[in-house]
């Protein structure tokens, strides 16, 4: 069996891995703005809230964690 913390080293790297490689090009965006989200722009400034995004992602991850955690418990 993985021990927990080698999982979470691999998992840590293929994050890091992955934002080293989306650095070049900051206007990819693979969900985009939803609906949801709130944009405040004003003179000097741009705030962007990303709630639905968060959602999206959170239901996403929960659903693929899920499946693993099926599948491994057999």
């Amino acid at each position: 069996m993985v021990h927990v913390g080698s999982l979470l080293t691999l998992i840590g790297a293929v994050i890091l891995l992955v934002g080293v490689l989306l650095l070049p090009t900051p206007k990819v965006s693979c969900v985009g703005t939803l609906p949801g989200d709130i944009e405040i722009k004003k003179d000097n400034y741009k705030i962007y809230i990303p709630i639905a995004t968060s959602v999206v992602v959170s239901i996403v991850l929960s659903a693929i964690l899920w499946i693993i955690r099926y599948f491994s418990k057999r």
